[in-house]
């Protein structure tokens, strides 16, 4: 096993950059700033030939497949303007990346996304996204669980709150995989 933060196992996958998500504001890093790492490192991995996952979460227009559950924070209806669910321009999407359509936070349950990640031969997954405690985070713990070397792009990922970014970044991160800025990541995928 070789101590690298990408390898020609790796995939990028891109968590919530979707218009209703990046429409309200996101700290500590905007989501204009998001976007264009994120966009950055999208074009990067497809010029190695690698992988670029697409996720964003949608629902039914009845709103049936939403989770359930009790929680303490309302949920209510939700009830989604057009296009909320749209993938943003900025990512520059290719036929070749990979979509997946989510329903819950995390992009693995009830998703195809393991297989097409394992079918490819991937062993470590980059992650960027909104929102770092929710998406980002979810994704992050079942990609451990399911074995995959996970790296966070800290500057890749924001939150609507600061302190569930920082907390998410500081104290799950590292005991899920490795944390990195996008720089890191761009400068270890064009090494040999």
């Amino acid at each position: 096993m070789t101590d690298t933060l990408v390898d020609t196992e790796s995939a990028l996958v891109v968590i919530d950059l979707q218009r209703g998500v990046v429409a309200a504001p996101t700290q500590p890093h905007s989501t204009d700033d998001v976007i264009s790492r994120s966009a950055a490192l999208a074009k990067a991995f497809r010029a190695q030939g690698l992988p670029v996952v697409l996720v964003r979460v949608s629902f039914s227009p009845d709103g049936a497949d939403m989770p359930p559950g009790r929680t303490m924070q309302p949920t209510g209806a939700f009830t989604p303007p057009a296009g909320w669910d749209e993938l943003l321009d900025d990512l520059d999407p290719h036929p070749t990346d990979i979509r997946i359509t989510k329903h819950q936070w995390g992009a693995f349950h009830g998703t195809d996304l393991d297989l097409q990640l394992r079918r490819r031969g991937i062993t470590t997954i980059v992650l960027t996204g909104i929102s770092t405690s929710i998406g980002v985070e979810s994704t992050a713990r079942a990609a451990h669980e399911h074995a995959y070397n996970v790296v966070i792009a800290t500057d890749a990922t924001s939150d609507r709150d600061p302190a569930s970014h920082t907390h998410s970044t500081e104290k799950i991160f590292p005991r899920l995989g490795r944390t990195a800025t996008t720089e890191e990541i761009l400068a270890a995928l064009v090494q040999p």
